[in-house]
């Protein structure tokens, strides 16, 4: 059971962060990670509110920037004196560790069990969703770029991190993860079905 005041906390103070973010990590993305840390945490002997603020707080770092925003992230989680009410130094050291750790392009494995899950929960591999965000963030952070320049780096993006021999790991086998990856390695691989893919969200997000 969470606490109440640590939830109304997150709720009202943590997580309106996530609406001056990219669309891909908004509000919706926030509670999606937490919904499943939460879900894979009910597999492991772990504390429930260190899984949920780590999850709350795992990409509040963008604020200062997305290529070192999980360790902004772990650096702002730190620097929260409430959270003294609900942990201790201990905890909240193992929290902030789980918090950097959590990047699908860190080259390490996380340091903690709590790492891993919010790690496995942030990737949330869905197909239509993957492709959606990876859609949204070029078109957020590359406006320069022309159709066909939004094709190549989406294209390139999930190669490098979904395809086969991709950077992208996967740590909690309770996950739902693995499944959803093969599907998206399938699509990945089938250029024709990525390019309509592409077109469709590619449409639907300049309207």
């Amino acid at each position: 059971m969470l606490p109440s005041s640590l939830v109304r906390y997150v709720e009202q103070h943590i997580l309106p962060r996530y609406a001056a973010f990219d669309p891909a990590h908004r509000i919706n993305h926030a509670r999606q990670v937490i919904d499943e840390s939460l879900k894979l945490a009910t597999h492991y002997p772990v504390d429930a509110a260190m899984v949920y603020t780590i999850a709350a707080y795992h990409d509040v770092g963008l604020c200062e920037g997305r290529e070192q925003h999980h360790l902004a992230s772990g650096r702002l989680l730190m620097a929260d004196e409430r959270l003294h009410e609900w942990f201790t130094p201990e905890q909240l050291h193992v929290m902030r560790e789980a918090v950097e750790d959590h990047r699908a392009s860190n080259r390490h494995a996380p340091r903690s069990l709590y790492g891993m899950i919010v790690a496995e929960a942030d990737r949330v591999i869905d197909p239509h969703v993957t492709l959606r965000r990876t859609v949204q963030y070029g078109l957020d952070h590359y406006p320069e770029l022309d159709r066909k320049g939004q094709y190549a780096r989406f294209r390139a993006h999930l190669t490098d991190k979904y395809a086969e021999g991709g950077y992208l790991h996967l740590w909690i086998p309770e996950s739902e993860n693995a499944a959803r990856l093969a599907e998206l390695r399938t699509l990945i691989a089938d250029e024709p079905r990525l390019r309509q893919a592409f077109d469709e969200l590619y449409e639907q997000s300049k309207i």
